[in-house]
């Protein structure tokens, strides 16, 4: 059997708890956030323009070798201004809980992304996260914290940070 794999990275930015919480709860902005080699495009027309629990969203998504991929997740948890979690219910993991948490600090607003997954294909699916996976995920969110950077602006002193286990 394939294992669970996570990944956690935090990110502080310059901005409001408020001005975090309306960009991020916003479906359409995640192909802001997100590399465009991945081919990323929102599918779904009903979605809604903020984050609600029972909120069914649809993807195209093409992370290998430029193949589109179906991706359905669902946001099953929402508690405004603090966190939203997003989970796939038709897409390529066997598993992807994705918690998205948000918390006021001195001078602007820290994020939390904490990522549970798992790939299908049991040892297979062991072996793309070695190959090509955990890179691949690595790279998005590296994307996506510079792309808040230039968005939002830096943290003094602060360093991408993609932390696997």
């Amino acid at each position: 059997m394939s294992k669970v794999y996570s990944i956690k990275t935090v990110q502080n930015l310059p901005i409001s708890l408020e001005q975090a919480w309306d960009f991020f709860s916003k479906p359409d902005n995640l192909k802001d956030i997100t590399p465009s080699n991945l081919g990323f495009h929102i599918r779904s027309k009903h979605h809604g323009a903020r984050m609600y629990p029972g909120q069914i969203i649809e993807y195209t998504v093409s992370p290998v070798l430029g193949i589109p991929l179906y991706w359905m997740t669902e946001i099953t948890h929402v508690e405004d201004f603090r966190y939203f979690v997003d989970e796939q219910r038709f897409g390529p993991y066997s598993l992807w809980h994705h918690q998205h948490h948000f918390r006021a600090v001195d001078g602007g607003v820290e994020m939390t992304d904490i990522v549970h997954y798992k790939l299908p294909l049991w040892f297979l699916g062991d072996l793309a996260q070695v190959l090509f996976v955990r890179r691949q995920l690595e790279g998005i969110f590296t994307f996506r914290f510079r792309k808040a950077e230039e968005l939002f602006g830096k943290w003094e002193g602060q360093q991408v940070q993609v932390q696997f286990s």
